[in-house]
């Protein structure tokens, strides 16, 4: 996965040093995520998924979590 391009999320500043959430888009529907002060361990998923989750969580809906 070394070729892939790793995006910075835009909520991490410059300041934030290596706690940072980053996105790369795979093949087809393909998206990995990693954090970058562990970029080894990288989560895979489609492009739907990862959109039904951000949504689920912007909707408060694993709020009862935390």
């Amino acid at each position: 996965m070394s070729h892939l391009l790793w995006q910075k999320s835009s909520f991490s500043g410059p300041d934030d040093g290596n706690n940072c959430l980053e996105l790369a888009v795979g093949a087809g529907d393909v998206r990995h995520l990693r954090e970058s002060d562990d970029p080894g361990v990288i989560l895979t998923t489609s492009a739907v998924k990862l959109q039904a989750f951000l949504l689920a969580a912007k909707a408060g809906e694993f709020d009862h979590l935390v």
